[in-house]
């Protein structure tokens, strides 16, 4: 019986690694790999595939290997990337009153567009996670996509190509299928009665369009409800902005931020599910020796970063940095305050990372700051300097919740009127559907 083989074998990754935590590292690539094969490849072939691989390994590298192979043989979990699923550190508290999920003929009717890209499965993830009720559900897509069979609360439906007359008698439309998509059907959307949540950029700096994050400014969907018979557009933040202010806010509500310099470091999944994939690929035709496949940056990515791939501006920043500037200034309803920013693509997988800098009107000492970030909603606090631990993007992959840290006193600015912040939050999760559901939570 011939037993399946992945492309790299575990020598070639050996071979590569100088480290027994890389080596690991790469193995559990190859776990990951095998169990995404297992479609085509019977679990007793492929269980026995990766056992062979245990064999170079010291015990107490084998048996973590083979802890983390039975998890995945064992374990049946949505198809996001197995690094996400690694152990966190300390739990987020929920911050959330939930509702009880109901097929129910009260309960508004939905509509999920762009549902085959990697946020369109997020909102299916997040609207089951919160317990969402709903009448009915659409799923939308474009015409390639159409025909495909996507699971939704123990349900199969099937895809619909998306069109204008989609939306007839549907109350609420969440959008993640890009701007030009959103520019062409929101507005549709909302004429026939719908109120839009959408995901893209293609209205957050249109005046009387709401920019939104529930915990910062729930007040400026004032009005918009369901069932008071009118559509209406709601715009979704950037996903950088929102895992910003989610931390700074608190700050800003007691000592109003001044200058915010802000430096990002976006995770591949703010360019999408491909991206994602490549990122894969690419370590592993890095650690076999062979060129990276870079279909999506134009450049490697793997062990390796660069400025965030949106286009450069006449005045020399890119349209990501413009973006965390004016959509600030919008949700704070503040133009005064200065914002700069410089954003950076990293090889992670789907959580961002902020360093920010912050400088205050009025004086605000690093421990009156975290009290006032722990009493915030949505974030939680990884602080501890006698062990050097503080966020990562793992501790926040797949959570809800914003994990803030090496919280301190500025010491370039005179007394305690400058801070500097470390933050970490899902960019697929809080930068995006959580973000979208919990605005669609407050139309009920």
């Amino acid at each position: 019986m011939k037993i399946h083989e992945p492309a790299i074998s575990c020598f070639e990754v050996q071979s590569a690694c100088r480290s027994k935590q890389l080596y690991l590292t790469s193995l559990l690539f190859l776990v990951f790999e095998e169990h995404m094969k297992m479609n085509s490849t019977p679990k007793s072939q492929t269980f026995v595939s990766i056992q062979r691989r245990r064999q170079n390994l010291s015990p107490s590298l084998s048996l973590l290997l083979a802890t983390a192979t039975m998890a995945t043989f064992t374990h049946q979990t949505p198809q996001t990337h197995f690094l996400s699923k690694l152990p966190l550190r300390p739990k987020p508290r929920a911050i959330s009153a939930r509702v009880k999920m109901s097929l129910q003929e009260s309960a508004p009717s939905l509509a999920v567009v762009g549902v085959t890209g990697a946020v369109g499965q997020e909102f299916l993830s997040v609207l089951t996670d919160r317990d969402f009720p709903y009448s009915s559900v659409k799923m939308l897509a474009s015409k390639r996509s159409a025909g495909k069979r996507v699971a939704f609360d123990g349900r199969e439906y099937t895809v619909e190509e998306l069109t204008a007359e989609s939306f007839d008698g549907v109350d609420i439309a969440l959008f993640s299928a890009g701007g030009s998509i959103s520019k062409e059907f929101g507005p549709a959307a909302a004429e026939r009665g719908t109120i839009v949540v959408d995901n893209s950029s293609a209205f957050r700096m249109v005046e009387g369009v709401p920019l939104v994050i529930p915990e910062v400014n729930p007040e400026a969907m004032k009005g918009i409800k369901v069932g008071n018979g009118k559509g209406a557009l709601i715009a979704n933040p950037n996903c950088s902005t929102i895992i910003c202010l989610m931390a700074v806010t608190p700050l800003h509500r007691h000592a109003k931020v001044k200058r915010m310099v802000v430096s990002t470091y976006q995770a591949a999944s703010g360019a999408g599910a491909a991206a994602m994939e490549e990122l894969v690929q690419q370590t592993r035709e890095v650690l076999a020796g062979r060129p990276p496949t870079c279909n999506i940056f134009g450049q490697q990515y793997a062990f390796n970063l660069f400025s965030h791939n949106a286009p450069i501006t006449e005045n020399g920043y890119n349209e990501e940095e413009v973006k965390l500037v004016k959509e600030t200034r919008k949700i704070w309803n503040d133009t005064e305050v200065k914002v700069t920013a410089t954003c950076i693509r990293v090889p992670v997988m789907r959580a961002h990372a902020e360093s920010v800098n912050l400088q205050f009107e009025n004086p605000l000492d690093e421990n009156t700051a975290r009290e006032l970030l722990k009493k915030a909603p949505g974030v939680y606090i990884i602080d501890d300097r006698s062990s050097n631990t503080f966020p990562t993007p793992l501790d926040v992959s797949n959570k809800d919740d914003v994990a803030v840290g090496r919280i301190r006193r500025d010491v370039s600015q005179d007394g305690n009127y400058g801070l500097e912040i470390f933050i970490c939050g899902d960019q697929i999760r809080k930068g995006a559907a959580l973000n979208a559901v919990q605005i669609a939570e407050m139309l009920l």
